[in-house]
Order: structure tokens, then C-alpha cells, then sequence
């Protein structure tokens, strides 16, 4: 089994030089030819250094995304072939006669263990982007909110894999059918309160201070029958340069959000239009479509990783130390098939995301007629975030949900609709 992670490493080796030469030699930045002149066009509404800027900024930040991609997968794999896992279960049971106590035990010492891996990576990409910048965080507030969203993290994950080997042990064969039962009213719950209860634990939420914005912004929610009685203002410039806002939650938690770098950046007539494409997930029930979608790729995700953590225990269980399917010692082999699922069906996520992404910028368009201001807003965004107006096709198909600025820009300018 041995052989099995020094391949995986060889491989990654290889991956890794493949990576490099796709980014840095093989695509060629900038936009095609027929976009010069165009107001997607960088040269039109970005310096030459800035230009520069966020070509080399967005193939550091694409090459990271890349290269971290696959390093979960090593670490479950050579914590399992080199016996870890085994180590950790038997000492997990020397703490407490609990089975819960040991599930919390050994989930806390492989979090751990991930995260301590992974953090010099996550500090090198933010390090980057306080170079570049894109970040302003302190080291300090940085490392709090890495060690708040380890704890969020780690909370919600341990009842998920505390009720799933509670199930597998119960039925090894058809534990994902009760799994996938109690994830509805879960993955609904969290939609629910995440704008009031996750959210605030990173940042601080208040009124929209210029209250004419806030009434144009509220008069717009009016017009497109969003039932919202406040917008917020969350003091992100403290850690970013970088525009976003956003319509969360549901009901009566429903939240109309605006980072206070839009506001001070975007003139009244760019957020309208911001907020406007925001409230247009509203209106298309692409929040709901979301959480539907999750649910189903959940049912389909859990049936084909109990099918494959049966076959996998069955064949390499005992020379991996894994008693039966739900010994926590198989942890890693559940994590690694759900992390492998999870990449294989990004691309299909991604692509409803860009459709749904695309319906938000129509409706846009459709409530606040004003093309221009739709325009201008995507390219200070554009400018404010560094983003790659034309990424490559490997970047577009794995990590954006958005449709790319060139294609947003391109689809508002030659819209047919009323200005």
C-alpha cells in the first residue's frame, strides 16, 4: 500500500510542473483581438501596470488553487497507508469508553493535522494579496478569522460525521439514505441562519449609513416585491479593497448587504445596479434552486460514497488497520471519496452557477434600465479585485461561478433591451 502514496507523490510532482507550464507558458493573457476597443477591453479602463498587475496576480492565485487542489487527497492517503489513522483510532479509545468521545477525539487530531498542513499555504496566498493589494488584513485579524472558521468549520463537520458513522454502524450498506434525510432540515437551517449567527462572528453589520442609497436601494427592492425593511453596511475595508454585496437568508432573516468598499467606490447609480443583480437571485429563487440542487447532489453524492467506502474497506480495510466501515479509522477513505466527488461535480456547479449568474445580470438590466451603470460598475470591480477579465479555460471550467467580466461586459454592451 506504501507503493500507492509514493505514486500519488511522483504524480503530484508531475501535476505540479504541468501546472506551472500551463500558466506561466502555455496561455497566453489578454483579450482576443475583436474585444480590443471594446469596453471590455483593460486597456480602456486600466493602466498598463495595473494590467500587468492582475495578469500576474490572478496566475499566482489560479497556480495556488491548483496546486492545493489535490494536497487533502495525499494527506488522507498517507495518513491511511502509513498507518496514522489506525494509531489515532486506538488512541482515541484509550480517552474514553464513548464512542462519540472517540469520533470527537480523532476528528479533532486530523482537523488539526490539516490545518496546520495547509496553513502555510493559506498564509503565503494571503501574503499575496496583501502584496498585491487586493488584502489589507493584519496578520493578527487574519489569523483570527482562520481560527474562527476553523472552529465553525470543525463544529459543523464533527455533527455531520458523527451522525454519519452513528448510521454506517447501524447499517453499513444503506446508512446514506437516513444521512441524506437529516441533511435536508440541516443544509435548510444553516441557509437560515448563517446571515445572523455565522456571518457576524467575522464582521461587523450596521445600517447603511447614507440613508438616500439606503432608500433607493429599498425603493428598488420595492419595485423587484423583495420584502426587506433595512440594507446593511459590513465594515470590510479594514481587510479588503475588494467590492461585493450581496442578498442573503430567508425570510425574516433576509439581509441586503453591502461591503462598505462598494459604497465608497461605486457612485449611486453602480450599486443600484449592483444590488440590483443581487436582488435578481432573489427574485429568480436561485438561493432556494441552490439549496435544491444541494439536496439532490447530496442523495446522488452519499448513495455512490457508501457503494465505494464498502468496496474499499472490503478490499484494503485490513492491511489499512480499518476494522469495518464504521471504525473511525476509515475517515480519511470517506473524506478522500467525498473530496474526489465533490472536484468531479464543481464543473457541473459551476455551470449552473454562470447560468444563474447570467439571469441576475438581465434582470439587472431589466429593473434599472441603465446599461451604463452596469458596465462601469464590472469594470471598477474589474480594477478593485485585480480579476483576470479573461481567464484561462482550465480557471473558468474548475473555479468560476461567475460567467468572466469579458463575457459580462460583452453580453451588457450589446444588450437590445432599453438603457
Amino acid at each position: 500500500m506504501k507503493k500507492v502514496a509514493w505514486w500519488f507523490l511522483g504524480l503530484y510532482v508531475v501535476y505540479i510542473i504541468g501546472m506551472i507550464l500551463y500558466f506561466f507558458v502555455w496561455t497566453d493573457p489578454g483579450v482576443p483581438a475583436n474585444v480590443k476597443g471594446t469596453a471590455a477591453d483593460p486597456a480602456l479602463f486600466m493602466t498598463h501596470k495595473q494590467t500587468i498587475l492582475s495578469q500576474d496576480y490572478s496566475r499566482i492565485q489560479d497556480l495556488i488553487y491548483f496546486l492545493t487542489m489535490p494536497l487533502d487527497w495525499g494527506i488522507y492517503i498517507f495518513i491511511l497507508v502509513f498507518g496514522f489513522s489506525r494509531w489515532l483510532r486506538n488512541r482515541s479509545e484509550e480517552v474514553s469508553r464513548f464512542s462519540l468521545l472517540h469520533t470527537a477525539v480523532y476528528f479533532l487530531a486530523l482537523s488539526v493535522l490539516t490545518w496546520v498542513i495547509s496553513f502555510p499555504i493559506n498564509l503565503v496566498s494571503h501574503k499575496i494579496s496583501l502584496h498585491y493589494g487586493i488584502s489589507v488584513q493584519s496578520f493578527p485579524s487574519w489569523l483570527k478569522d482562520d481560527i474562527t472558521g476553523f472552529w465553525v468549520n470543525w463544529i459543523i463537520m464533527f455533527v455531520t460525521v458523527a451522525v454519519i458513522y452513528f448510521f454506517i454502524r447501524k447499517n453499513p450498506r444503506r446508512w446514506w439514505l437516513p444521512v441524506w434525510l437529516l441533511s435536508i432540515p440541516f443544509v435548510i437551517f444553516m441557509t437560515y441562519i448563517q446571515p445572523v449567527v455565522i456571518d457576524p462572528l467575522y464582521n461587523d453589520f450596521y445600517t447603511l449609513k447614507d440613508s438616500t442609497l439606503k432608500h433607493e436601494i429599498l425603493h428598488l427592492a420595492d419595485k423587484a416585491n423583495i420584502p426587506a425593511d433595512n440594507v446593511y453596511e459590513v465594515d470590510m475595508s479594514k481587510k479588503t479593497n475588494a467590492l461585493n454585496a450581496y442578498v442573503n437568508g430567508v425570510g425574516s432573516n433576509l439581509r441586503i448587504v453591502l461591503y462598505d468598499t462598494t459604497v465608497h467606490r461605486l457612485d449611486d447609480r453602480e450599486v443600484l445596479f449592483v444590488m440590483a443583480h443581487e436582488m435578481g437571485h432573489y427574485v429568480k429563487h436561485h438561493l432556494l434552486w441552490g439549496v435544491a440542487g444541494s439536496i439532490v447532489m447530496a442523495l446522488v453524492g452519499l448513495f455512490i460514497t457508501a457503494k465505494i467506502l464498502i468496496w474499499a474497506t472490503s478490499r484494503w480495510g485490513g492491511r489499512l488497520g480499518i476494522r469495518h466501515p464504521g471504525d473511525i479509522a476509515s475517515l480519511p477513505v470517506l473524506l478522500l471519496i467525498i473530496s474526489l466527488l465533490s472536484f468531479i461535480g464543481s464543473p457541473i456547479e459551476n455551470a449552473v452557477s454562470r447560468h444563474y449568474e447570467h439571469e441576475a445580470d438581465k434582470y439587472a438590466i431589466s429593473l434599472t434600465h441603465d446599461k451604463e451603470a452596469g458596465i462601469s460598475s464590472f469594470q471598477k470591480l474589474t480594477v478593485a479585485g485585480l480579476s483576470d477579465v479573461n481567464p484561462p479555460a482550465l480557471v473558468k471550467f474548475f473555479m468560476y461561478g461567475h460567467p468572466t467580466m469579458l463575457e459580462r461586459i460583452q453580453f451588457i454592451e450589446g444588450y437590445k433591451g432599453k438603457k
